[in-house]
């Protein structure tokens, strides 16, 4: 926690269990790197840069798991002092969020009243006193060929979270909605934008969508502090990929107008290791959630 800030921090971990042994500097398999505490207990490097970010909540993405799979992470996150929430997907091994937080929150919903959607453990909406943080791990457009086959299921994913948001939006509410929202805005929002104009993640048909949120007073928090390209948030794993710098920018946070005056910076940690996804973040003024 850091004075006078509020930080909200979003990563797609690729499957929280996985990270969990892994190097959060090279990405690979902690093993004998892993550290001991002042009793003797092992702490995964997952864990130690988790305790290290200054942040105030954290929502993760693709965490693949149960909670009664997650019994030995889950005391580890309690005895560091973290509230942790679990929305698993009804399948295993798939989809999931979690929401981990110094302070617990007020509330927290993890459905919107469809179950084609809720079945898959993709959202966490959170209330913290008056600022709402919305966990989302949105849809990817592939269907199992690769064929773009799944968009008309994200973009309804999208069209019901919209809904559900906007009368708190339209009242002023402050709301941030954060995650991997599969979905690259711009031509600056990735290396490759023409080979990829028929790729899901950057097809005429999601932009636009994601077009709808901006112009309906949603700001992507990044782009009001960098204007720039070459800034991306996932890599594939093929090599030599991430060192080049050849990505996307999918991973973001959107703010209300009403959680916009409260915002001091946005930042993607690109050197944070251990997913094909870097964590993001805010820092906003603490008096956001008064």
């Amino acid at each position: 926690m850091l004075d006078g800030v509020m930080r909200v921090i979003s990563w797609n971990v690729n499957g929280l269990r996985a990270i969990m042994q892994k190097d959060s500097k090279t990405g690979r398999a902690a093993g004998s790197l892993d550290e001991s505490d002042a009793s003797g207990a092992k702490q995964s490097n997952f864990s130690t840069w988790l305790n290290a970010s200054g942040a105030d909540v954290v929502g993760l993405q693709e965490v693949r798991a149960t909670e009664d799979q997650l019994k030995a992470e889950l005391k580890q996150f309690e005895e560091d002092g973290w509230t942790v929430h679990i929305s698993a997907a009804k399948r295993k091994g798939y989809s999931g969020t979690a929401l981990l937080s110094r302070k617990a929150p007020d509330q927290v919903i993890t459905t919107v009243g469809v179950d084609e959607f809720d079945v898959e453990g993709r959202l966490q909406i959170a209330r913290f006193g008056q600022l709402t943080i919305v966990n989302g791990y949105f849809p990817n457009g592939n269907g199992k060929e690769r064929d773009n086959s799944r968009i008309p299921y994200k973009l309804a994913f999208y069209k019901k979270l919209f809904e559900t948001l906007e009368p708190d939006r339209t009242g002023g509410g402050r709301i941030l909605v954060m995650g991997d929202l599969n979905t690259a805005h711009t031509e600056i929002d990735l290396a490759r934008p023409k080979e990829n104009a028929k790729t899901s993640g950057f097809t005429a048909i999601e932009r636009e969508e994601l077009d709808r949120w901006i112009t309906a007073g949603w700001i992507d928090t990044f782009r009001e502090f960098h204007k720039d390209s070459g800034h991306y948030s996932w890599w594939s794993s093929r090599f030599g990929v991430r060192e080049k710098n050849i990505g996307w920018r999918i991973d973001l946070i959107l703010a209300s107008m009403g959680a916009r005056r409260f915002l001091k910076d946005a930042f993607i940690l690109k050197d944070v290791r251990g997913s094909d996804h870097a964590p993001i973040g805010v820092d906003l003024d603490d008096m956001v959630t008064e």
